[in-house]
């Protein structure tokens, strides 16, 4: 396919980025909708963790490549399922522009856990085409054009290391990010099926009561730890001994090192299990015999900018 006359820019024209994984320091899950959708209220954090993404305009056709483990969604072939390819099609469709692309990933951040891998990817190639393309869309525009591919893919469209979020993700509130800390992932070799987890929450009744948030609570990590909640743990972990026992582990290891604004929770609707703590475990005890992996990064404080080259 060629590309329209005047639209592209020059051959070779490509952007790069960092697509940053995210935890959620604060899930809560609201009412569901008659659509099947829940509302959600949550606190997003982005970690220095991520995948490399490449994007190339003006080229012949669309292709898609990407280095590492990959899990689409069910129902059409293995590219056209991939969110980031969904997203340059979403951009594409909006704007008139590109028709072609060249999209290559690098998988850094664990799949299937609950950290956001698929939809920090798809938010990148977003801000890349948005950084190459001759008409730019707006911030509010570009989060608009992110928020049907999934709740996550609007703060991971933005440039910003925290927010909160309503909603189905689409209604942001940009807040200052807080002082990096060490963050600990404990990674396992199963996910846990979002769908699921939403219905297995749904038969719990009445849900354990959250904190009521306020932004002035979210401005240190004393008042983050205070507020530090996601509904799905009570939902997952009582299914998953391996998750429940690295809860127990990563919480008992806090109290040793005396940390008292650690953060220990479920990512997203799991599987992988996280811990902000200012000393993190080097060891985790697995559970009959389940392999499992510690990765260690930070919270991020900023975003890493696209970065444009001939």
């Amino acid at each position: 396919m060629t590309a329209t006359a005047g639209r592209d820019r020059p051959s070779g024209t490509t952007a790069r980025t960092v697509a940053q994984a995210k935890v959620n320091l604060f899930l809560r899950v609201l009412a569901r909708e008659a659509s099947g959708y829940h509302q959600l209220e949550t606190l997003f954090c982005r970690l220095e963790l991520g995948d490399d993404v490449v994007v190339r305009v003006g080229v012949d056709g669309r292709s898609l490549d990407c280095a590492g483990d990959v899990i689409p969604p069910e129902g059409l072939g293995p590219t056209q399922r991939n969110l980031a390819w969904r997203a340059a099609v979403a951009y594409a469709d909006a704007t008139g522009w590109p028709n072609d692309w060249a999209i290559e990933i690098a998988k850094r951040i664990p799949v299937g856990g609950g950290l956001g891998g698929g939809s920090a990817d798809a938010g990148a190639v977003l801000r890349c085409l948005n950084r190459l393309a001759p008409s730019p869309l707006s911030d509010d525009a570009l989060i608009a054009l992110a928020a049907p591919l999934g709740a996550d893919v609007p703060f991971l469209a933005t440039r910003d290391p925290m927010a909160l979020a309503w909603g189905r993700g689409e209604r942001l509130l940009a807040l200052p990010p807080l002082p990096e800390r060490a963050i600990t992932l404990v990674c396992f070799p199963f996910g846990v099926s979002t769908p699921d987890a939403y219905g297995w929450l749904d038969e719990i009744a009445p849900r354990p009561r959250a904190a009521r948030l306020s932004v002035d609570a979210l401005s240190t990590w004393v008042g983050v730890a205070r507020v530090a909640h996601n509904d799905f743990e009570a939902a997952v972990a009582p299914r998953y001994r391996e998750i429940e026992r690295a809860l127990e582990e990563l919480r008992a290891h806090a109290v040793r090192v005396h940390d008292a604004t650690s953060v220990t929770m479920l990512a997203g609707s799991g599987a992988t299990v996280f811990s902000i703590c200012d000393t993190g475990p080097q060891a985790m005890t697995a559970v009959h015999g389940m392999s499992l992996r510690l990765a260690h990064t930070r919270t991020a404080s900023r975003v890493v900018a696209v970065e444009v080259s001939d």
